[in-house]
């Protein structure tokens, strides 16, 4: 297995930063564009995608700006990072990606999350 490199995409949202937060580390949030299903416990998330359990340790939690998760069988320098950034000066919203996959995967897995986002603007009304 190759070494996972570690990317990172923005994406903008049109949506206020505490609107666009509760759908990032929320259960019933990330539920409704993430995953399936999303449970939480002792800040494990269990996300289910069509009846597949994976589980993800929330490592990192910035009130309204970002919740980082490492899932549980990942390489120790492995996580995901959602990030939201507000331009000072125009006020507008964006989201900033980071994930980590095999070099050859890279491509697919950006791919993946173009798809989840637009599934999370559409969720919002953004």
């Amino acid at each position: 297995m190759s070494e996972k490199k570690k990317f990172n995409i923005e994406y903008e949202i049109k949506s206020s930063p505490r609107i666009l937060y509760s759908f990032l580390n929320e259960p019933n949030g990330l539920a409704q564009w993430f995953a399936d299903d999303v449970n939480v416990r002792d800040s494990i998330y269990t996300f289910t995608w069509d009846g597949e359990e994976q589980k993800a340790k929330l490592v990192g939690l910035k009130e309204y700006k970002s919740v980082k998760f490492k899932w549980m069988d990942d390489e120790p320098q492995c996580y995901f990072e959602m990030e939201i950034i507000q331009d000072e000066l125009t006020n507008d919203v964006a989201l900033s990606v980071t994930d980590f996959a095999p070099e050859e995967n890279i491509a697919e897995r950006k791919l993946i999350w173009d798809n989840q986002i637009d599934y999370l603007i559409s969720v919002i009304g953004a």
